[in-house]
């Protein structure tokens, strides 16, 4: 039959063209038999000339399936036949290109009711979809295989002879099928037909709706919600531990007993996650997800923005409890984030660690969770038959391994143990009749053996070295965060935590950040910064994090820098409608040139692995709102939440982070910043203890008064609801320190432009909520 897309010249001659890219993930296909093309204009012109479908597949480095995938089917040189000869293979990688992942990723959740990677889909030459699933067994696969179960090679031959002969219904079909994603991609804009005044606030009776969907889902023997396999999701945790410490405006609505026990069932959660299978117990981090309900067998990745929005939602956690055992997790996660792989040697932090390794130097056969998996004979050869009993009961070792059969089909873990907490130390010290102190210490020296047995004997699973703008931002929020708490705890520790965030803001400024037009790109590897340019996401966490920071050091270069990259955003993402604004887009309005945009501009308003971006963006604007006393912040933050006005209503549970913004919105949000008037000390009482100076010098006024601003907003896990300042307001030639700095602050906010000292001059706390200020005596307290 005769299509709309003629073929005019002999089919083309194939080559890979992987070796062009920068990411490792894409680049780790260069050799195979398919010959994969980029995602690039020249691709997209292949397709269109040659009357091809394209066949796009999409992953990322960490991704187990992923590797299966290409071990079966895209080094089979029967499938990479049918491939060269029949499409145009295009090889993606989801994190540097989030914006086309997220477009068919929509697509096959909405046709086959579940979703993952690796995503592969079936396009035709305008890149609209025509079929798609996730991973495919290939030929002489074991995987998954079963009755009614489809080959990837059927899958080829059968897509292959369905566009040769009813090319024209598949041409129809996609644009059918685009037209519903167009109208699924409305998310965000229905709103604003609605009745719905864009100045009224959402109610906040939507938390109670929230919080009965996560309680009729809660484990309460494991923690977590539903069933296996069970992810973290630290957005849908940090919002239950807000319920239990938001004002008393929420607790009337929700009820005080269910903010209670939203607490709780966050803390439990994290409390076994802390025990569990999924924390490297040894080495340092959390994995991506638990394919048990107890969190006892991992899959085995590591990503980055999961050790960031854990470590956020552990600090919160441990300011609401103070519980120790939540503490060491907060450790864990900083010292992951500060040290190698993750941190980059220049700056920055790196992606992700693999979930597969080779077991030994002379394996050739990669194996999941390789690294970490340790037999009883192994224990004992490296511990001794005196301290390995103590640490495999502490451990849950057992001589035959701890993998259940049923989550082991192929044998992978046989006699292997994946370790978990199992029994505490005043538990083991009665066991085998040692004193407490005793047992800490075999434990101790265990880790440490262990740690260094397997750091010599085993190869690391493989590092995804790109720099990412958007999950750095995510990391920068958190360590700054830390190290307000590890303030009062170990000095040294903030000190770190604060400079590995600096050290990632200072790199994204020197490498990403356009200075002349306020652009960011965001991918860094390899010395070069590639051609995709920024996302929301990039900007929306970068510029949390950045006020992170800035209420972390009161250096207002940091909220400076966070202001100007929002300008940027409210440019180039925001979505105008008349004189409404209905939230921001993913992708910018232009894309770089030679850049195919994605199919759909959408707009992301649900959480996902990351916090939703539009309710990032939308707390990050009342935080500037309240820190800049900029009503126009606040407006845009309003009509943000306002924009899935509908999408909220039917289904609040899936827009924890928006909620959030509606709080504050509601209930107001309180701004709490240090006036530093003098540098002289008078008689400061200690209102909370804490040692506020680093390296144990002696406190400063200025130290002192951030103590008072400290203790005013600790208690604080929402920043929707409170914010920290400080400002400089000493005469000019007294302000003799360079770091840390106040005097942009001073003439952006019109509250301080005409602050001045009393004489004599007298430090002061201003206190700012609902349109009104007081100020508070700091040497009274607080």
């Amino acid at each position: 039959m005769q299509s709309q897309h003629e073929v005019s010249e002999a089919a083309p001659k194939l080559v890979n063209r992987l070796s062009q890219s920068s990411s490792p993930y894409v680049r780790g296909h260069m050799n195979n038999p398919v010959a994969w093309q980029l995602w690039d204009a020249e691709s997209i012109q292949l397709a269109r000339k040659y009357n091809r479908m394209i066949f796009l597949s999409i992953g990322y480095s960490a991704c187990h399936w992923c590797h299966v995938m290409e071990k079966e089917s895209f080094m089979s040189p029967e499938v990479a036949a049918i491939l060269n000869e029949s499409f145009i293979p295009i090889k993606v990688d989801r994190e540097e290109r989030p914006d086309i992942d997220d477009v068919y990723m929509n697509y096959v959740q909405a046709t086959t009711g579940a979703g993952g990677w690796p995503l592969n889909v079936f396009l035709t030459p305008n890149l609209e979809p025509v079929f798609g699933g996730t991973y495919w067994p290939g030929p002489n696969s074991t995987t998954l295989q079963g009755p009614g179960t489809t080959g990837f090679v059927d899958i080829l031959e059968k897509l292959s002879d369905v566009w040769h002969t009813q090319q024209q219904r598949c041409l129809d079909s996609a644009k059918d099928i685009t037209a519903q994603l167009r109208e699924f991609a409305e998310e965000g804009t229905h709103s604003q037909h609605g009745p719905r005044d864009e100045d009224e606030d959402l109610d906040l009776e939507l938390l109670e709706e929230a919080y009965q969907h996560f309680s009729s889902r809660y484990d309460s023997i494991n923690g977590g919600f539903g069933r296996a396999p069970k992810f973290p999701t630290p957005s849908n945790l940090s919002f239950l531990l807000r319920l239990g410490a938001y004002p008393k405006e929420v607790a009337d609505v929700v009820g005080q007993d269910e903010c209670e026990k939203a607490t709780a069932m966050a803390v439990t959660t994290l409390v076994n996650m802390a025990r569990g299978g999924i924390r490297d117990h040894i080495g340092h981090g959390f994995s991506r997800y638990s394919v048990t309900t107890d969190w006892s067998l991992p899959h085995f990745e590591k990503m980055l923005h999961d050790q960031a929005q854990l470590l956020d939602v552990y600090v919160d956690a441990f300011h609401l409890t103070h519980d120790p055992e939540l503490l060491g997790a907060v450790y864990d996660l900083a010292a992951y984030l500060t040290t190698e792989p993750l941190q980059s040697p220049t700056g920055g932090f790196f992606s992700s660690e693999d979930a597969d390794s080779f077991p030994s130097p002379n394996d050739t056969e990669k194996r999941e969770g390789a690294f970490y998996v340790w037999s009883m004979k192994e224990l004992i050869q490296v511990l001794g038959t005196r301290d390995a009993p103590v640490c495999a009961r502490h451990w849950g070792v057992l001589p035959d391994g701890n993998v259940a059969a049923e989550y082991d089909p192929h044998d992978d873990f046989m006699n292997q143990n994946v370790l978990s907490i199992r029994a505490t130390p005043s538990k083991l010290a009665k066991e085998f009749g040692l004193s407490e102190e005793e047992v800490v210490k075999i434990i101790k020296g265990g880790k440490q053996k262990l740690h260094d047995y397997r750091e010599k004997t085993r190869g690391r699973p493989d590092l995804d070295d790109k720099i990412i703008v958007a999950w750095n931002g995510l990391a920068i929020g958190a360590l700054a965060k830390c190290s307000v708490l590890f303030e009062g705890i170990e000095s040294s520790k903030a000190l770190q935590c604060r400079e590995a965030a600096a050290r990632a803001i200072s790199f994204i400024k020197e490498n990403l950040f356009e200075k002349t037009t306020g652009k960011l790109w965001r991918i860094w590897r390899d010395g070069s910064r590639g051609d995709t340019p920024g996302f929301a996401d990039d900007y929306g966490y970068l510029i949390s994090g950045l006020l992170d920071m800035y209420e972390a050091t009161f250096d207002d270069s940091y909220l400076q820098f966070a202001e100007r990259l929002q300008k940027y955003l409210n440019e180039y993402f925001l979505a105008k409608t008349g004189s409404t604004h209905a939230g921001y887009y993913n992708t910018p309005s232009s894309m770089t040139p030679g850049m195919p945009p994605p199919l759909l501009r959408l707009k992301t308003g649900t959480e996902s692995a990351t916090p939703s971006v539009n309710g990032m963006i939308a707390r990050n604007l009342l935080r500037l709102s309240a820190l800049l006393e900029e009503e126009e912040y606040r407006t845009l933050a309003r009509q943000t939440c306002n924009s899935f006005a509908v999408e909220i209503m039917q289904h609040p549970f899936l827009f924890v982070g928006l909620l959030d913004v509606i709080v504050g919105l509601q209930i107001g949000t309180r701004t709490v910043t240090g006036v530093f008037c003098t540098a002289e000390i008078t008689n400061y009482p200690s209102s909370s203890g804490r040692l506020v100076s680093q390296l144990n010098q002696p406190a400063s006024a200025r130290d002192l008064i951030v103590q008072k601003v400290r203790a005013k907003t600790e208690s604080r896990i929402s920043s929707s609801i409170v914010v920290a300042s400080l400002v400089d307001i000493r005469p000019s030639h007294l302000k003799d320190f360079v770091g840390n700095q106040s005097f942009w602050l001073k003439s952006r906010n019109p509250l301080f432009k005409d602050l001045k000292a009393a004489d004599p001059a007298k430090n002061y706390l201003m206190v700012c909520e609902k349109g009104q200020c007081r100020t508070v005596d700091v040497e009274k307290e607080v």
